[in-house]
């Protein structure tokens, strides 16, 4: 079992999600950044597909009851063994140490992945916790345990391509549709964007120069996708993340390619958007 010490913020555990969902209202959810996850699971030996936890800027702390092997990935942090500083992504932990994962000094949310996996009870298919709609897991307090799953046969991966993305300025791909008649979609790509204090799992907010409609009225709810960007009356564009409702109704200019970026982006990085056919 692993006992939590210290939980942080918003510490979760998440898989690669549950896709295929969306008809019954449920997002796919998962790791945001599913590259570091994966990247985790491969230093520990774990399947791809196995759970583990993301943290959010501040970390957490993890007393492990058995001796175990644990990668943390993803954002920088400073990493404390029962008090004593360890450097790499992978460690040998002892049974009744205790993991701290510091506050990030470079992204957002670390990946620590546990060889055999968290093995806690699967909702539709995935272990993710979903902060929207509240499936899976609650995120981890003070005091909960986590059981450890059986160690898989995947042969332990240590050179490996590091898959974190970190930029003062993201340039992310930009599909158009389908309702970027309701605007100049053109003032999309001349605006450089910040991104907002107030983004989390459910969307990433950006704040720039409002875009003008051209259209007046309401749409009645529709589907949305991961990565839609989404505008409200404000002008402002929203980019839905992992734990997205699956309808909307405010309009969607289009849909970006790529996520994994955001999941590291701190509130004021800079944001531009590219034009995709």
């Amino acid at each position: 079992m692993i006992t939590v010490v210290r939980s942080g913020p918003l510490t979760t555990v998440q898989d690669l999600g549950r896709p295929g969902y969306a008809h019954l209202g449920v997002p796919r959810s998962g790791a945001l950044d599913q590259p570091a996850l994966r990247r985790a699971n491969a230093l520990v030996g774990n399947l791809p597909e196995a759970a583990g936890l993301e943290t959010t800027l501040l970390g957490c702390a993890l007393r492990f009851d058995v001796a175990v092997r644990v990668a943390v990935t993803g954002a920088t942090a400073r990493l404390r063994l029962d008090q004593v500083d360890v450097e790499g992504e992978l460690i040998e932990v002892p049974a009744g140490a205790v993991l701290d994962v510091g506050r990030a000094t470079r992204g957002v949310r670390s990946y620590i992945a546990v060889a055999g996996g968290i093995d806690v009870e699967p909702v539709l298919g995935s272990c993710s916790s979903d902060t929207l709609s509240g499936l899976g897991p609650p995120k981890l307090g003070d005091g909960m345990t986590l059981p450890i799953g059986d160690a898989a046969s995947a042969p332990v991966v240590e050179d490996i391509a590091v898959a974190v993305t970190v930029a003062e300025e993201l340039s992310l791909g930009l599909r158009l549709g389908p309702r970027d008649d309701w605007f100049v979609a053109a003032e999309v790509f001349a605006t450089a964007y910040t991104i907002s204090p107030l983004s989390n799992r459910v969307g990433c907010r950006l704040a720039g120069s409002g875009l003008t409609r051209t259209r007046l009225g309401e749409l009645p709810s529709e589907g949305v996708v991961l990565g839609a960007v989404q505008v409200p009356a404000d002008g402002q564009p929203l980019i839905f993340l992992a734990d997205h409702p699956t309808t909307g109704g405010y309009p969607v200019l289009g849909v970006i390619d790529d996520v994994s970026p955001l999941a590291q982006a701190r509130p004021g990085t800079t944001v531009r958007f590219r034009e995709l056919d």
